[in-house]
């Protein structure tokens, strides 16, 4: 189900643009945030469902420096055209998977995968690896730099 943007209500556009930054880090973050904007915890939690079931959003939660809690790698596959559904639903199948994504190149299917610790991050990868039939590339991190993926939502 896809949810054009003049489809949305005003709590879900407040929901999308207004907590992409300064989250609440609180025990009660959803009834902060219902505080915030005028409304019940209740609505501010049935809006996101809305969202996710409608596909505009995936997840919610923190974004944490890669490395600093567990392990975590960027990783790609090359898959035939004709297995790359089926590859990146299996992949998507592993909770250790942030996003997957198709590239147009040799390498063509990328993900961002993080574990409790490095052990597990491989076991993952094996396993991805073994039930795909395609060898999986990790490419840790090297070097970090800070990207703010906040973008301010316009809405017409």
């Amino acid at each position: 189900m896809t949810l054009p943007h003049a489809n949305l209500t005003e709590l879900e556009r407040k929901l999308l643009n207004d907590f992409q930054h300064d989250f609440p880090l609180t025990p009660t973050p959803y009834a902060d945030m219902a505080k915030q904007l005028g409304v019940s915890e209740a609505e501010v939690l049935a809006a996101l469902a809305h969202l996710k079931a409608a596909g505009a959003v995936s997840r919610v939660g923190a974004v944490v420096r890669p490395n600093t809690i567990g392990a975590s790698t960027l990783a790609a596959m090359s898959v035939p055209a004709g297995d790359l559904e089926r590859v990146a639903a299996l992949v998507n199948g592993y909770p250790e998977v942030n996003h997957n994504y198709e590239r147009e190149h040799a390498l063509n299917l990328w993900f961002v995968a993080a574990a409790p610790d490095g052990a597990r991050l491989q076991h993952v990868l094996d396993e991805i690896a073994e039930r795909s039939g395609y060898e999986v590339l990790s490419f840790p991190l090297v070097e970090d730099y800070h990207i703010d993926l906040g973008f301010d939502l316009r809405w017409r």
